[in-house]
């Protein structure tokens, strides 16, 4: 992913997962980068990061989405990431 917006390294968190961007007349799969961090100093919230590869992506300019989270909403959002990853694993060792 040349050209990337996202700062991606060794502390990104995935920074080559499977993604679909879908819109009203266009679905498609892409690479993406996905992130969860929170400023060095002073840190006052959780950011969610999402950057689809630019380079494969024919619908949207280069773009990411950043989502801002309380501490209270990123432990809501891992609590029900644990839940729908539970659920999965359930259904597959079946």
């Amino acid at each position: 992913m040349t050209d990337r917006l996202m700062k991606v390294n060794a502390y990104t968190t995935f920074d080559l997962i499977d993604a679909t961007v879908t819109g009203q007349d266009f679905e498609d799969d892409s690479l993406a980068v996905l992130n969860a961090t929170s400023p060095r100093k002073n840190p006052d919230e959780v950011k969610l990061q999402l950057e689809l590869d630019n380079m494969t992506e024919e619908y949207l300019p280069a773009h990411m989405e950043e989502v801002h989270l309380t501490p209270e909403q990123a432990r809501t959002l891992a609590a029900d990431l644990e839940k729908h990853a539970d659920k999965v694993e359930s259904a597959q060792s079946e």
